[in-house]
């Protein structure tokens, strides 16, 4: 398994007795660099998915469409591209999904996802650190490395949220979100997900925001891989709500 990386895209790539399964391209959030995601990456890879993260779209949303819009052209059209997207990555992913400006995706993956562009109070470090995670190990890569505090309290563009957005997206969408996460209230997001036409919506008990960073990120990733491989095998993704402990 390799890392590679080519302005601010990095890429974790399956193990080399292995054919890629398919290619997931991560969206990160607010404040967030794609080395956020190095824990994420390595771990479907292992699995033999190829996991791309590029630059976060509140940082460069013109930048990070392009990089989007050139991995999923350029990634093996036999196998699902899947759209993987956190935080604000989550809301534009959503967004260009709805408006049919990603025409090679098969799935998306949506963590976190904001319910509304207006962002939740500021607070400071240690709130926010308590607000993104509580695993001990990424709490200390993003103090030290990869998020600039703060930005998770910053609004999201306006046009990334619109009321028939939801019913226009066409494509599976598996939904993560923690059960207590404090910047997009899992209570607020139901009726979003209740309006895809293919949605799966999983509640991650007791967690925070950043589900796939947390301390029940093994467990999110299993659930990823499942939907995965429903995906490839054309199995029927949507069922009712459920806990994962």
């Amino acid at each position: 398994m390799t890392l590679a990386s080519e302005d601010t895209v990095l890429t974790w790539t399956e193990p080399d007795s292995l054919p890629p399964r398919g290619t997931l391209i991560v969206l990160p959030g607010r404040g967030e660099s794609p080395r956020v995601y190095e824990r994420f990456g390595r771990r479907l890879a292992a699995d033999a998915y190829r996991v791309h993260a590029v630059t976060a779209p509140s940082d460069d949303p013109v930048r990070s469409r392009e990089q989007l819009t050139a991995l999923l052209a350029g990634a093996e059209p036999a196998t699902p591209r899947i759209v993987v997207g956190s935080d604000a990555g989550a809301a534009f992913a959503a967004s260009l999904a709805a408006t049919r400006r990603l025409p090679r995706a098969s799935a998306l993956i949506l963590a976190g996802l904001p319910a509304s562009p207006q962002a939740a109070p500021h607070r400071d470090w240690a709130a926010e650190l308590d607000a993104r995670s509580a695993c001990p190990a990424h709490r200390r890569r993003i103090s030290d490395d990869g998020v600039r505090p703060g930005e998770l309290f910053t609004d999201l563009p306006a046009d990334w949220f619109h009321p028939d957005d939801p019913g226009e997206i066409t494509v599976p969408v598996l939904g993560l979100h923690g059960e207590r996460d404090p910047i997009s209230p899992l209570e607020g997001i139901r009726r979003w997900y209740a309006t895809v036409p293919r949605a799966d919506l999983l509640s991650i008990a007791g967690a925070p925001h950043d589900v796939l960073n947390d301390q029940t990120h093994r467990t999110v990733a299993a659930s990823i891989v499942l939907f995965l491989e429903r995906l490839r095998a054309g199995a029927p993704i949507a069922r009712p709500e459920r806990k994962n402990a």
